[in-house]
């Protein structure tokens, strides 16, 4: 298979004679062992079988392998968020005492993640610009770096990372470049192709498309070298006494990345979803190649129509030819960015916020990526608290407003607009 388009329908369950068509689900927490000694190599990672659910579960293993075949991994480990994807794409590598470099604009989630919450653990983040030089990456590289990390297109700043600039100062400094892939989905943009180690997803957006299920995954592209850079990481080059002595990159070569971070965190950390959380999500993917490019090429429509509306003072979506990131997006992402389109009313918050309860097909809600076309205005929820110029000065303009749009015709998602842009 080598189309995105069959991957996603055939990738990870392959029914035998028969087999159930459709990918079952293994509802249970635990499984049957015929001898102690079956039981021993499974903890002791010499066989392979399942041990528990809170570690790894049979229906999940089957959607694991379709993404990471989406991906171009070689292997992929789902999650109960994608929070817990980036939280353990940081904590597989990291620390106490260690220290990552960051693209600037990430998900306002992931920035507390990183800035606040890892801190307290002893891990510390220097962000930089989704626009800086190899040389400018480089000098904020320490002894005790770990990994570089970014998004391919920002949520909500929509900033497109130049991922091969990325990808070469991290390898150059013998660090591992962790890329979220969230927005754009395999579907538009293979990162790994463009020398990304380690990719994660937020599956609770396009991936889910549906707002049913909340989840992340992580796919390890086995690409990186962690041999050759022993020093930095020892969690996968020398023993883990917690599974007698296995060592990842000795005893699983190329998967030794996503094998330490699906037997050991989450064994430790819990964050495994249900089985019905990955049957879902299944669904979902096999539609996927169909419903993103329908989400971009409506967000490229409406985009087009908001940035003509005199009423508008500006639209931030990299497929505009006035986008400065538009040459990026050419590059990385020809079939299309995202659905997700932030523009500006004139006016500020007040006129924004009468836009918003105007409308009547986007719903209001704290959410993106949904089949359903959904609208946030953030100096109003998200970002309440803040005066204008404070707005201002952390990148959202008072009447900005971030505007998903979902599966609907692109012609009644603009008659929406246009009469709620008649009552302001």
């Amino acid at each position: 298979m080598s189309s995105i388009d069959t991957i996603a329908v055939h990738a990870g369950y392959q029914p035998e004679n028969s087999q159930p068509r459709a990918l079952p689900i293994y509802q249970s927490t635990t499984f049957h062992y015929s001898s102690v000694d079956e039981v021993a190599g499974l903890f002791d990672l010499s066989v392979p079988g399942y041990m528990y659910s809170r570690i790894h579960n049979p229906t999940c293993s089957y959607v694991e392998k379709k993404i990471a075949a989406m991906e171009g991994g070689v292997g992929a480990l789902l999650t109960t968020s994608g929070q817990a994807a980036t939280l353990v794409s940081v904590m597989n590598l990291c620390s106490a005492g260690d220290h990552l470099v960051s693209s600037a604009t990430i998900y306002g989630g992931t920035v507390n993640l990183l800035a606040v919450t890892l801190k307290r653990f002893g891990i510390e983040t220097t962000f930089v610009s989704p626009r800086a030089t190899v040389d400018e990456i480089r000098a904020a590289v320490r002894p005790n770096t770990k990994l570089i990390f970014g998004e391919t297109v920002a949520n909500p700043a929509l900033a497109v990372l130049d991922i091969e600039t990325f990808a070469t100062a991290a390898h150059a400094e013998g660090l591992p470049l962790v890329i979220d892939n969230t927005f754009p989905t395999p579907v538009l943009c293979r990162p790994i192709e463009w020398g990304a180690d380690v990719v994660v997803h937020s599956t609770t957006k396009y991936m889910d498309g549906h707002a049913t299920f909340v989840g992340g995954v992580v796919v390890d592209s086995g690409n990186f070298d962690w041999e050759a850079h022993a020093d930095k990481f020892p969690g996968l080059t020398e023993p883990d006494e917690s599974y007698h002595g296995v060592t990842y990159t000795r005893d699983f070569g190329k998967a030794a990345f996503i094998t330490k971070a699906q037997v050991q965190l989450t064994r430790d950390l819990g964050i495994y979803p249900p089985a019905i959380a990955a049957f879902a999500l299944n669904q979902s993917l096999e539609s996927l190649p169909v419903r993103i490019r329908r989400h971009t090429q409506n967000a490229q429509r409406v985009a087009e129509w908001l940035e003509a509306h005199p009423k508008i003072a500006s639209v931030n979506f990299p497929g505009l030819a006035s986008s400065p990131d538009h040459d990026l997006a050419q590059k990385y992402l020809p079939e299309g960015v995202c659905g997700v389109i932030s523009f500006v009313v004139d006016g500020g918050r007040d006129r924004a916020a009468k836009l918003l309860d105007s409308l009547k097909l986007a719903a209001i809600e704290v959410h993106v990526a949904d089949s359903r076309t959904c609208v946030l205005h953030p100096a109003s929820s998200t970002h309440r608290q803040l005066t204008d110029e404070q707005l201002v000065a952390c990148g959202v303009e008072p009447g900005m407003i971030r505007f998903s749009c979902g599966l609907e015709d692109p012609e009644d998602i603009i008659a929406d607009l246009e009469q709620a842009l008649a009552q302001i």
